[in-house]
């Protein structure tokens, strides 16, 4: 009953009106939640992404390091210098590979 005293009182558009903006709320809602969720999915590939770059950057190092030793030429040591410690989980990565 509360629903007709409401289009008695509004008229029949605004009355309409109120219900559509209601069901338009509803469906953004969800469309919204879905969203929240993909954009956390993808914020975990991201990270572990990166942590795939940065071990992969470390191994590389190491590689160049091991064929310069075998040639025996210099190693690049400013690029050693310039390489970050890999961090993980607010871990710093101290493995001597």
């Amino acid at each position: 009953m509360e629903v007709f005293e409401l289009i008695l009182e509004v008229g029949t558009p605004i009355a309409g009106s109120l219900l559509m903006g209601y069901f338009i709320f509803l469906v953004l809602k969800q469309i919204m939640s879905g969203l929240v969720d993909t954009i956390e999915t993808l914020t975990i590939f991201t990270k572990s992404l990166e942590t795939r770059i940065s071990t992969m950057n470390n191994d590389m190092i190491k590689i160049d390091l091991l064929v310069s030793s075998a040639l025996d030429l210099s190693p690049p040591v400013d690029r050693v210098a310039r390489a970050s410690n890999f961090v993980e989980d607010g871990k710093i990565d101290t493995r001597r590979d």
